[in-house]
């Protein structure tokens, strides 16, 4: 790989644990390697460059966690990570900003187990897709007790609400509702970046003299927010807003030069930001697309071997992106030589 050399403090074998960072350490480390290589501060940048990493976090990333983005090879999201390390060491100098999204959960929301239940009041298992039958017939409903705890105004009728929901996602045609595991529970490991790529992220900051930007989604318990930009459902069933699109970022994402973007899972949260990015390049400029590049290798989808494989489906999307003007590119490839790079 062309660029800048790997960090004597970069263990690759480390990828897959969970450490802490010895932030000032790090920090003198950093500042000595600007030095030692010529890397001037951020704001000198001629050619801005944002990296987008989408939910890079324990939950999503580590086998022992709780949504592990195994792909196909079963080792995904862990060589994920390897890659997208030593692409932010390679490319030090060039990256201009980086801008980590943040899965963030509690227990009582509506892609969880607590927040439905059956006529016996039992919970429906990980992993279980709930049709708009499902809720129209009741079969699965939302847990009156847990409506109490969820700051909702008096009178709401969160059932009436729960039907408008799956009828949504329905008619747009994203995936049905699935109940997940527990996963990404705020303040908790799981939700933390993988402790290699925060230590990446980190050193990168200090050496460019830069601040690595955090954007956390997926808080509101009444909608899933599978991409960064909007939650996938922006009003409730009797019109009013309950989200809004993530304008501030949007404006800071198309403002780069090039932008590149990577993350878990290829299939969900990185589609769908991508898709929103898209949705918006196209109300803006089409001309824009041009200027954002994916990295392949650096992305895996969902699957869980005898329930789901959504390989096929993101592979179909990123086609679509790649169509629509966006580069399709590899982490080992120079950044001068993908396709229509800014010089």
């Amino acid at each position: 790989m062309s660029g800048w050399p790997r960090p004597a403090h970069f263990d690759p074998a480390r990828v897959a644990e969970v450490f802490r960072v010895p932030y000032a350490e790090r920090a003198d480390e950093a500042r000595a390697f600007a030095r030692r290589h010529g890397i001037a501060p951020a704001w000198r940048d001629a050619r801005r460059v944002g990296l987008v990493l989408v939910d890079v976090q324990n939950t999503f990333c580590l086998p022992e966690f709780e949504l592990f983005v195994a792909g196909r090879s079963g080792k995904g999201a862990v060589e994920d990570s390897l890659r997208t390390c030593e692409f932010v060491y390679a490319n030090l100098g060039r990256i201009t900003q980086i801008a980590a999204t943040l899965d963030t959960h509690s227990a009582g929301q509506i892609f969880h187990p607590l927040f439905w239940i059956d006529e016996k009041g039992a919970h429906p298992a990980p992993h279980s897709v709930l049709s708009v039958e499902d809720v129209a017939s009741r079969r699965w409903r939302p847990n009156p007790a847990l409506a109490n705890s969820l700051g909702l105004e008096p009178g709401f009728d969160i059932d009436a609400y729960a039907l408008h929901y799956v009828k949504t996602l329905y008619d747009v045609a994203k995936y049905p509702l699935i109940v997940w595991p527990y996963h990404a529970m705020v303040g908790g490991i799981g939700h933390a970046l993988v402790s290699a790529l925060e230590e990446a992220l980190f050193f990168h900051g200090i050496a460019r003299e830069t601040r690595t930007r955090y954007e956390l989604k997926g808080s509101h318990p009444l909608t899933e927010h599978y991409s960064v930009l909007r939650p996938e459902v922006l009003v409730d069933h009797r019109g009013a807003k309950i989200g809004e699109r993530n304008f501030a970022l949007i404006r800071a994402l198309l403002d780069f030069d090039a932008l590149v973007i990577a993350g878990q899972a290829k299939s969900h949260c990185v589609a769908w930001t991508i898709g929103d990015l898209l949705a918006e390049i196209m109300r803006q400029d089409p001309a824009l697309a041009r200027k954002v590049y994916l990295l392949e290798d650096c992305t895996s989808p969902v699957v869980v071997p005898g329930v789901v494989d959504f390989t096929e489906p993101a592979n179909t999307l990123f086609e679509r992106f790649a169509e629509a003007g966006m580069h399709l590119v590899r982490s080992k490839q120079p950044m001068e030589s993908w396709p229509g790079f800014p010089a």
